[in-house]
């Protein structure tokens, strides 16, 4: 086995590909980006996932901020720096100053989402049993925390996050997605929520739901087009539906039955449902 001749071939692979194969910028740390997140968790929902002293929550919370804050700075400047952009170490300060600073915001939405699933499920038995293990109140929290960094233009950490709690859950969230208040997704699974989408406030969703694109054989050309869903307020999506297009809005206080095609809007207040097929039982 000649190494030297294969280790040419692949040198001259990197040379000639459009991809960048080597680079003296250094990508951001997955490892890190994911403990970041479970300390987040731990600020917001410290009795659950953090180790503090019930006299002391502020100095708790100082502590945890402050290690956020410059953790996820430098994750930031890896980010920005791997594609060459300028003023680098004054862009990730700024941002990451204005992620911190909506923190608080955030807090006070996931709470109202810890009320819409209590509210929503009625085979949850407490706050805390949702908070401590509900997939779909993970994928949530997660959504949140990386929209706030997609919204600065952070590349690659907002993908990073969301894509580590679509493998914890099965909720695939984009980032970029726009969602309310008091958001509620029961048992999570299979759960699609493209880019562009747009969702209400006193949204429900349940397992297998797709709100996606029409088409996206356009692939590059299609970027920065609404091409998802709009879900108004109160609207209720239950499991196996597709909503498809970004012209497509869901009116306020819809109710889409399961297993349901849409690809054109539905008025507010309307009812949808498939006919109930015919079983052939031999």
């Amino acid at each position: 086995m000649d190494i030297k001749k294969i280790a040419a071939q692949m040198a001259k692979s990197y040379e000639e590909s459009d991809i960048t194969m080597l680079s003296c910028n250094q990508l951001p740390d997955k490892g890190e980006i994911i403990s970041i997140l479970e300390d987040l968790k731990s600020l917001f929902f410290p009795a659950y996932f953090g180790k503090v002293d019930c006299a002391e929550p502020r100095e708790f919370a100082e502590q945890l901020l402050s290690s956020v804050y410059y953790r996820l700075k430098k994750q930031i400047e890896l980010a920005l720096s791997f594609n060459s952009q300028k003023d680098v170490k004054e862009r990730a300060e700024n941002i990451t100053q204005e992620f911190i600073n909506e923190l608080p915001n955030v807090h006070k939405l996931l709470i109202k989402d810890v009320h819409a699933t209590f509210e929503g499920d009625p085979a949850a038995n407490s706050f805390e049993e949702i908070i401590f293990s509900y997939p779909g109140f993970y994928a949530i929290l997660v959504y949140r925390i990386a929209h706030l960094l997609y919204l600065s233009r952070v590349p690659f950490i907002p993908r990073i996050m969301s894509e580590y709690a679509h493998g914890k859950t099965g909720v695939d969230i984009n980032p970029g997605a726009t969602i309310g208040e008091y958001f509620f997704i029961d048992h999570g699974t299979g759960i699609v929520i493209g880019e562009t989408t747009v969702i209400g406030n006193h949204v429900k969703i349940y397992q297998g739901v797709t709100l996606g694109a029409l088409s996206p054989r356009k692939g590059q050309s299609l970027s920065g087009v609404k091409r998802h869903p709009t879900v108004c307020d109160g609207a209720t999506i239950y499991s196996g539906s597709s909503i498809l297009g970004g012209e497509t809005v869901i009116g306020k206080d819809v109710v889409i039955g399961g297993n349901s095609f849409i690809t054109e809007s539905v008025g507010d207040g309307a009812k949808v449902s498939v006919k109930k097929p015919e079983h052939i039982i031999k």
